[in-house]
């Protein structure tokens, strides 16, 4: 039977009396990868953060990681519980080498043996970061900082990997390089609670998802019912 990893039950979040996410529900397996799909300002970004602690103070509800109620956790209890965002827009430290910034990924942990593995992990993963590796990040291509996002969050060994809109800004090409990415992180054993406004490309690699609108959750399914669905084609897929 699969384990409960990461649940979300009955949460808001409001900014002021704008309320962003509206009572919404939702869990992530163990193993799994599942997406949040919807347009922009659909509250998708918010949710995140909220998990991750990046937000709080406006909130309603519960947030639980493998049984714990993080609700009101601060951001650096909740990584060391072992949660992980990549944020959206990359967010690498652009004055910092492509090693440095993989470097800051590791900065909690103390398991020398295991961060080195993992170096050539991410390295065999992006070899085009290795090839850059004393280049600064700030001088990267979009997509290769989206690499560097996605590997820096890797060296922080999270037990769920969180990657907020991985697509945005990026060519078609780079685009489904990093979604092959995905599923080959999450085949070695990594879960991923993936935002994505791409909702073809996301639906591609979950196992899940919940599509949210206006803050709330209004359909959920298994990833290819959801691509099959008449309604989730007509309008997230851009298909009639």
């Amino acid at each position: 039977m699969a384990t409960k990893i990461l649940e979300v039950n009955n949460f808001s979040y409001s900014y002021g009396r704008i309320k962003a996410v509206d009572d919404i529900s939702f869990y992530v397996e163990e193993g799994e990868i599942v997406t949040l799909i919807g347009g922009n300002g659909a509250g998708k970004t918010t949710t995140l953060r909220a998990i991750s602690g990046l937000i709080r103070g406006g909130q309603s509800g519960q947030i639980l990681f493998k049984g714990q109620d993080i609700t009101h956790l601060s951001a650096h209890k909740i990584t060391g519980l072992g949660i992980a965002q990549c944020l959206e827009g990359r967010q690498v430290f652009s004055h910092l080498t492509v090693k440095e910034n993989l470097q800051m990924g590791a900065f909690l942990r103390k398991d020398q043996n295991k961060i080195k593995k993992d170096y050539e992990y991410v390295y065999g993963l992006f070899p085009r970061l290795k090839e850059r590796d004393n280049q600064l990040a700030g001088t990267l291509s979009g997509g290769e900082q989206q690499m560097l996002a996605v590997g820096r969050g890797i060296m922080m060994d999270p037990k769920i990997l969180m990657m907020d809109e991985p697509s945005l800004g990026l060519a078609p090409i780079v685009v489904n390089s990093i979604f092959e990415i995905i599923r080959q992180i999450n085949a070695d054993g990594r879960t991923i609670l993936l935002v994505e406004q791409n909702s073809n490309a996301a639906l591609s690699v979950a196992h899940r998802g919940y599509v949210v609108e206006t803050g709330h959750i209004v359909m959920s399914d298994t990833a290819e019912n959801l691509r099959k669905s008449e309604e989730v084609k007509k309008a997230y897929l851009g298909l009639e």
